[in-house]
């Protein structure tokens, strides 16, 4: 069933807005030695291609961005770097420094946090069925270092009907070039 709800996001994107009933999913800390139940945006088995430990990933992160990143925390909604940010740029994993999401696709979902209606590209995002919290729900990683980014929802606009919901802390803003 956990590749059935990452297909479904894509079947979603293509058809347009429609209610999902499949269940959306559910999260562990993310753990450079586990990455078991991760796939890609086909649904397919997939494993993020930098691994580090702890203790570096540590060396390299602030103490928030580690707590979200590697032990999939949340931030304060409306209490965040990017939520209400309107440059133009692109935002990159804060851990690894890959491009993760454009300023053409973000739009101001009213939740107080960085909303984008699609990733970069199909390979830039994996997903993770999430029960934490007593909700299930779609989490959101970053491919190549394994980092939770946030939950992806489909109550975005068109064209895609999808809102990734990101942590501004783990990303950081690259400014479009002028």
């Amino acid at each position: 069933m956990k590749y059935a709800t990452a297909f479904a996001i894509v079947v979603l994107a293509v058809i347009g807005c429609v209610a999902m009933t499949s269940p959306q999913s559910g999260i562990q800390a993310v753990d450079q030695t586990n990455s078991a139940g991760l796939v890609n945006v086909a649904g397919k088995p997939a494993t993020p291609k930098l691994h580090k430990t702890n203790a570096d990933w540590k060396a390299v992160l602030t103490p928030t961005q580690y707590n979200i990143l590697r032990e999939a925390g949340t931030e304060p909604a409306f209490n965040n770097p990017y939520w209400n940010n309107h440059a133009a740029g692109t935002y990159v994993c804060a851990a690894c420094g890959q491009k993760l999401f454009s300023t053409k696709t973000k739009f101001d979902s009213g939740t107080g946090w960085p909303s984008f209606w699609q990733p970069i590209n199909k390979d830039a995002v994996l997903y993770h069925h999430d029960t934490s919290d007593g909700m299930d729900r779609e989490e959101v990683i970053c491919s190549n270092c394994g980092g939770h980014l946030g939950h992806i929802f489909n109550d975005g606009p068109k064209p895609t009907c999808l809102r990734y919901c990101m942590n501004s802390y783990a990303m950081k803003f690259v400014p479009a070039k002028k």
